[in-house]
């Protein structure tokens, strides 16, 4: 025998020392017996990463993937983190993925075996038929596929931890991932997803936790032992009033909807919080669609379940068609991600995240008093329109790195020293307001029909129309985002050190016919822009990304900005091209467009590289 398979026979050792469910361990014994150790391998030689989005992967047995096993240790090493730093208490949250109240529950009883308190916005009267299964003895059953299962959207897990000032949460989801993925979404106390050093303190956490303590398993135990010595508390009725409340108090400013529209929670949890927040409005005048309208954890008329995906909308589409409707509203299936689709002279199109955003800035800027002390924030792969309106209009603007932990965090610390943050956004349709410090697609759908009302219910002029106004005043800002994907993700590192290895300096002059004005580098930690040279957003040795702005001879009217980086969730290199031009849209079409040829040609060569290019 190798030691490949003597190391994979004492991992299956491992893993049966510590999972309790018979199909899973049945399933781990037959690949032993029948020597497919290479399966085996797959399954748990590398275990499942724990970084700033938490976990996320495929709903499987194995260490390297999510299960009863891999989600116990996390939560061990979790509550075991939270003991050690803060007053302990956490908020739970799930959504109706295969799995997700089963996960749920779980963290519960390791939260309880530590008399740790749990706000539990979940159901305690219809428990997971998962853990009623490996209940043995007599269990209370009240359980129906008809019940009430305490499914939430995902804001409304850091909504209650500023609520109830926890020290933590867990959001049991994988957002848009297909029907097989599941997640484990941490967020700390101040209401934000976890950012370094947090996320490695608790991984280590996780490593020191991986043995099961005693009595974790007897989950329903637990959570009846929770509800009778007042340790968990069913909160999602007392969390979803204080949240409605707080989006007619601070979002809603004008009740009246004059116009029709459809929408669509892509059969995901959006639709019964979604209404509460439109029934706040004066008699709206809307339909959902209704084959998506229902939670379905198979997303069965979606091939992918997320909104930006082509073909996404197209039944919430021909819904509007069929109703002469113009305007179509969609969430993501945890509904923190918010689309648009909008009928322009008799064409349909679907709004990039950008022009959303876009769209948003110059909304909520029209509503504000003493921009000097207003700030507005995106990501670094985001547009640069905003720092032009702040530019032109005279507020602040901030780019972050990539995700709403670090967009709601910076908000934090802008709003800690007197500014107002009433916008963040990042271009994966993602949208953060004045509610939670993380993104938010009822949120965003509240604000996007006020916005409608204002601009677009008399008919006068349309979305289109808006953008083209906004683009004169501000400059054309046009993105040409896609990926490459990985064969290997070990060539990552490859093309970058390929890169840097192409200059001299710390940065070059020239990419093909382009000029380079500006170049920063959060890997190595260099910025030209910067006086000191040094990055002001956070460098990260461990990951690649390079941002740089460049200009091309022919056209002194415009510029091209793009960020690459490796993907932190998928064997992908990112790429986000945006052309901006004080001229025209093609303009900035054009010098977007040759600017990804140039770097494809120049940089990632996908024939040496063995690269799937995947263009926009």
């Amino acid at each position: 025998m190798s030691l490949n398979q003597t190391k994979l026979d004492e991992l299956v050792d491992s893993w049966l020392s510590i999972d309790i469910n018979p199909e899973s361990r049945d399933e781990i014994k037959q690949l032993q017996a029948n020597k497919n150790y290479e399966k085996l391998d797959q399954k748990l030689s590398q275990r499942i990463a724990f970084g700033t989005a938490g976990l996320r992967s495929s709903m499987e047995s194995g260490f390297s993937h999510m299960n009863d096993v891999t989600v116990l240790q996390a939560s061990q090493g979790l509550i075991k983190y939270l003991l050690k730093h803060t007053p302990t208490s956490i908020v739970i949250g799930y959504d109706h993925r295969f799995n997700s109240q089963r996960f749920a529950e779980i963290l519960a009883s390791v939260a309880i075996s530590q008399n740790v308190k749990v706000y539990y916005l979940g159901s305690i009267d219809n428990l997971s038929k998962e853990t009623l299964k490996l209940t043995k003895g007599e269990i209370e059953v009240k359980n129906n596929d008809d019940a009430d299962r305490g499914y939430v959207h995902t804001p409304l897990v850091p909504f209650a931890i500023d609520h109830f000032k926890a020290s933590g949460g867990v959001m049991i989801t994988a957002s848009h991932n297909p029907a097989n993925d599941n997640g484990y979404k941490v967020y700390y106390s101040n209401g934000c997803q976890i950012i370094p050093p947090v996320d490695k303190d608790i991984a280590d956490s996780i490593e020191d936790n991986l043995i099961p303590w005693e009595g974790v398993w007897d989950v329903y135990e637990n959570i009846q032992k929770g509800i009778k010595d007042g340790l968990l508390v069913t909160v999602r009725d007392q969390v979803t009033t204080e949240y409605i409340k707080g989006v007619k108090e601070k979002l809603i400013k004008d009740e009246n909807l004059d116009f029709e529209f459809v929408y669509t929670p892509m059969h995901g949890v959006g639709q019964d919080i979604f209404t509460k927040c439109v029934d706040l409005f004066k008699s709206p005048k809307w339909k959902e669609v209704a084959q998506q309208a229902h939670p379905d954890p198979a997303f069965p008329t979606v091939s992918f379940p997320n909104p930006e995906e082509k073909g996404a909308l197209d039944l919430a589409i021909k819904t509007a068609k069929e109703l002469g409707y113009k305007l179509v509203l969609a969430n993501d299936p945890d509904a923190d991600r918010f689309s648009v689709a909008v009928e322009s002279k008799g064409t349909w199109k679907q709004l990039t995240g950008n022009e959303i955003g876009f769209l948003f800035a110059m909304y909520v800027i029209e509503q504000q008093e003493n921009l000097d002390k207003i700030y507005l924030v995106n990501s670094t792969v985001s547009s640069q329109i905003l720092k032009s309106m702040a530019d032109i209009d005279g507020f602040h603007f901030q780019d972050t790195l990539t995700g709403f932990k670090w967009i709601g965090n910076k908000a934090i610390d802008l709003q800690n020293e007197g500014y107002v943050v009433p916008f963040g956004y990042e271009e994966a349709i993602g949208f953060m307001f004045d509610l939670v410090h993380d993104k938010d697609g009822v949120s965003a759908a509240t604000i996007f029909l006020q916005l409608y009302q204002q601009w677009f219910s008399s008919g006068e002029k349309d979305v289109l129309d808006k953008l083209e106004e906004g683009y004169k005043k501000y400059g054309w800002f046009k993105d040409y985002n896609g990926y490459y994907r990985l064969s290997d993700m070990s060539t990552l590192g490859k093309i970058f050190s390929a890169i840097r290895s192409s200059f001299d300096g710390d940065s070059p002059k020239k990419i093909g016919e382009f000029e380079v004005v500006a170049w920063r580098d959060l890997t190595v930690g260099y910025d030209s822009t910067t006086n000191n040279h040094i990055p002001l957003l956070p460098v990260d040795p461990s990951s690649q990304m390079i941002t740089a702005s460049l200009r091309f001879p022919d056209d002194p009217n415009a510029e091209v900005r793009f960020t690459c980086r490796g993907s932190g969730t998928e064997p992908k290199l990112k790429l986000y091209v945006e052309g901006k031009s004080l001229s025209s849209e093609k303009s900035a079409v054009d010098i977007a467009t040759k600017c990804w040829d140039v770097l494809k040609t120049e940089w990632f060569k996908p024939e040496e590289y063995n690269l799937q290019e995947v263009k926009p």
